[in-house]
């Protein structure tokens, strides 16, 4: 077994530093005992994994992103010269080409490992549903692995691969994360395009990506995302709102105590308790929601007519091949007979009704914080009672797709007997960014090791590298909280970041008029002045600018910890005739000893 973690940033650290090579990697790997858990359903020969190894020499690691990084790929999506089999050996079919999110990956320096183990036609959340065998749990092999992208997750947390692909469409590339120690992130549906991807409910599915780490999701996500004009469920990635992943201050929803569900599993419970808790200590504020309209649209799912999608996605082989599919994912299929193209419509009427409500909860929160399951079973137990227990683990996630939402799964500590907890951080579309970087902040807190090798997280590192559309502005006079002009922020939608000083660069000045400040960076003798930092929507931020008058302006300022952001400054000539107020370190400590000495 390699003595190296396969963790991105680590693996970079090795390749730039002329430590490691692609093929010693591919060496790395093949050495790995194999421990019998069906994880994988075809495996690159070494011959081919070498070319790929290969194809890297004499370029530079520094200029891909995902340079000699190696991925497992779920078997329900296409990779060039692999059979595709979505766990069902006669509905099997070589591509000729490469999905379009896999060949993004292979372009950016990625190596493709092989086709993992999942449930039949992406068809459950629990990982037992397949010919080619039930895949375990990484830390209990008597326990479920979750799915249905159950090899991905399973690769991934027992260090065969740095990260995986997986499906969503239900909860598959969350469930599967949080019983297994690592991180799943279900994009925006449409940021990752599902060109070359076996449907399952083609118009709420989403590629997912399992990773050791929430920074590592971001790395790939950032590669893997693009539009896909020959897609048409394709789109572009929207620049996020208000970074709540970054902000000493946010909101989260809970739902009511009444509708949270952890089936019996008081350790599930106690760890999501600890997740609150742990949550406001990050800056988190705690809203209470009515989560009744997640779960109404939930059931629509499997209970609803989005089975006839299932249905038609595999039409002329259920068809003609229905004894060979598995019997609970046979059911779940034939169930679409009971759905007229009347039911479709009636069910497209309610879920739009669903939404609006739902959508509500944006207005007071942030992003929405749930068990990623309320539990988790055992394999014999999930065996012997398929349809009930499956619909169990779904409970926090057959929601998400059908209401347009992105999520991402994190884990979240240990029971008692070992078997790992993990939390889902949800909020609208293209909110990627955010999630994933309050999700790495909660990984970090928690401390776990990384899936199940027992190694420990690597240092992480304030990456921001999706689109944002947002602007981040430091103000340090009239606009602070609380102060005369900070409504010209706020009616714009600005949310306040962070309350924090500047590096002590600069000279503080009270401008003439006596109601505004200065700032003016200067070479030496320069003190930290307090700030604080605003967030507001681009698209607010010209109109804002607009209207600030002379001699001030918005200029790049430095801050303590050595990041520059947009924020006030003062020409030089707009000194003349002002007071240095350096030494108060502030515009709140000058207006206090002003006004005071003022009465």
């Amino acid at each position: 077994m390699q003595d190296f973690s396969l963790d991105i940033a680590s693996l970079r650290r090795l390749y730039l530093n002329g430590q490691l090579t692609p093929r010693q990697l591919v060496d790395a790997l093949l050495a790995r005992p194999d421990d019998g858990n069906p994880v994988w359903i075809h495996r690159l020969s070494p011959a081919e994994l070498y070319r790929y190894a290969d194809a890297l020499a004499g370029k530079d690691p520094a200029a891909l992103p995902l340079y000699g990084i190696p991925f497992a790929i779920k078997d329900n999506i296409d990779l060039a010269g692999a059979p595709t089999t979505a766990a069902c050996p006669e509905f099997a079919y070589l591509p000729e080409k490469s999905a379009t999110v896999v060949q993004r990956l292979i372009d950016a320096g990625a190596i493709p490992l092989g086709k993992t183990n999942l449930d039949q036609f992406a068809t459950g959340l629990n990982g037992t549903r397949s010919p080619y065998g039930a895949c375990r749990n990484a830390f209990d092999p008597a326990y479920i692995s979750g799915g249905s992208s159950s090899g991905s997750a399973v690769a991934v947390a027992t260090g065969q691969a740095s990260f995986s692909l997986g499906t969503d469409t239900a909860g598959s590339g969350r469930v599967p994360a949080a019983f297994n120690n690592i991180v799943g992130h279900k994009p925006t549906c449409g940021w990752l395009s599902t060109s070359g991807v076996v449907p399952a409910c083609r118009s709420l599915d989403s590629v997912s990506i399992f990773a050791l780490t929430a920074q590592d999701a971001e790395q790939v996500l950032a590669v893997a995302a693009g539009f896909n004009e020959s897609d048409p469920y394709s789109r572009p990635a929207q620049g996020h709102g208000f970074d709540f992943g970054r902000a000493q201050a946010f909101r989260f929803g809970v739902p009511r105590a009444d509708q949270l569900q952890f089936f019996g599993n008081a350790e599930a419970e106690r760890l999501f308790g600890e997740v609150l808790a742990r949550l406001q200590a990050l800056g988190g504020q705690p809203v209470e929601i009515d989560f009744a309209p997640f779960l109404d649209a939930a059931r629509l799912l499997y209970e609803g007519p989005w089975v006839a999608e299932r249905y038609a996605a595999i039409k002329d082989f259920f068809d003609s091949q229905a004894d060979r599919i598995f019997p609970p994912v046979r059911d779940i299929i034939a169930g679409a007979s009971r759905f007229s193209a009347a039911d479709a419509f009636a069910g497209q009427y309610r879920l739009r009704a669903l939404k609006r409500e739902a959508d509500r909860v944006w207005d007071t929160i942030d992003c929405l914080v749930t068990p990623t399951a309320g539990t988790i079973y055992p394999i014999a137990a999930m065996q012997a009672d398929p349809i009930r227990l499956n619909a169990n683990l779904g409970y926090y996630t057959n929601f998400m797709n059908l209401l347009d939402y992105a999520a991402t799964a994190v884990p979240a500590g240990f029971q008692a007997d070992g078997l790992p907890f993990g939390i889902t951080l949800v909020a609208p579309a293209h909110q990627d960014g955010p999630l994933l970087r309050l999700a790495g902040r909660m990984q970090t807190a928690v401390a776990t090791p990384l899936g199940a090798t027992g190694l420990p997280q690597p240092e992480s590192s304030a990456i921001s590298l999706l689109p944002s559309g947002q602007v981040r502005v430091a103000v340090v006079g009239a606009h602070l909280s609380g102060l005369p002009l900070n409504w010209q922020l706020t009616q714009r939608g600005g949310r306040l970041v962070a309350g924090t000083h500047t590096a002590p660069c600069y000279r503080f000045y009270a401008l003439p008029d006596g109601k505004r400040p200065g700032l003016v960076r200067v070479a030496e003798g320069g003190a930290a002045i307090e700030c604080e930092v605003w967030e507001l929507p681009a698209s607010e931020f010209g109109s804002f600018v607009a209207g600030i008058p002379a001699p001030l302006g918005i200029g790049k300022v430095e801050l303590e910890d050595g990041s520059t952001v947009n924020g006030f400054i003062c020409e030089g000539i707009g000194i003349t005739g002002a007071v240095d107020i350096t030494g108060f370190g502030g515009w709140r400590a000058y207006l206090r000893q002003r006004d005071g000495a003022g009465a």
